[in-house]
């Protein structure tokens, strides 16, 4: 399989080295401007994206318009996902947004959403999420405890939206620490006057969201239309 990079960071180059481990061949690496480049001369088979939230939306719809698909982890652009969506069906084209791409991620998504099932109707156990990255990444709250959040959201009728760290009641807090060299490491707690329920998932380094993004690309290759990670989850888990 032919892979591009959308960025070429240290995301990118972490999934560089699992592509080629795995057999694949990267054929460009792209940190400027995508429209300098002719794509469909190049005979890419997937895009990877882990870029900044001002390039994302421009290298995606790019590579929609020469019907190339998209794996994109990049957060901070979702203002403009539908128009994404459509530009993608329009064109035939395929893709995958993801606010993490760790597998083990996906699977806590899927116990955060069961836990959120129980313990909706116990009002007397509060919830929030904490979140600890890198000192680097530029946006906070991370993606990923946003969907979080909104799995319970989905769920709890009593919580309307979330908020960072201060909440009302009807919100989740999330709290954001960025810490040195600290992958990513997510937590949900429910607290009440008796007992605390935690799950939590620890990133040991980046080669957990490398190697999904590289499992999603592989999964795509040849599909068109919009897909979830719980669609490359569930054929994996078969």
């Amino acid at each position: 399989m032919k892979i591009a990079l959308l960025g070429y960071g240290r995301m990118g180059k972490a999934i560089e080295s699992i592509a080629l481990e795995r057999g694949h061949e990267v054929v460009l690496k792209i940190d400027e401007n995508i429209e300098s480049y002719s794509l469909e001369e190049i005979g890419i088979d997937v895009a990877i994206d882990f870029s900044i939230p001002d390039a994302a939306f421009k290298n995606i719809i790019t590579c929609f318009k020469a019907g190339i698909p998209v794996i994109s982890g990049t957060t901070g652009w979702l203002e403009k996902y539908d128009e994404a969506v459509k530009i993608c069906n329009d064109h035939k084209a395929a893709f995958i947004y993801a606010s993490n791409f760790s597998l083990g991620v996906n699977i806590f998504f899927e116990l955060n959403k069961k836990l959120a099932g129980m313990m909706k109707n116990l009002e007397e156990y509060g919830v929030e999420i904490e979140e600890i990255h890198h000192t680097k990444k530029l946006d906070a709250p991370s993606g990923t405890a946003i969907s979080l959040a909104e799995q319970i959201i989905e769920v709890n009728e009593r919580k309307k939206g979330w908020h960072l760290e201060t909440a009302n009641n009807n919100e989740i807090p999330i709290f954001a620490k960025r810490i040195e060299d600290v992958p990513g490491t997510h937590t949900v707690s429910y607290t009440s006057r008796i007992d605390d329920i935690e799950i939590m998932h620890t990133a040991h380094s980046r080669e957990g969201f490398a190697k999904g993004a590289v499992v999603a690309a592989e999964w795509i290759n040849g599909k068109t239309g919009v897909h979830t990670m719980k669609d490359v989850l569930s054929s994996l888990l078969e």
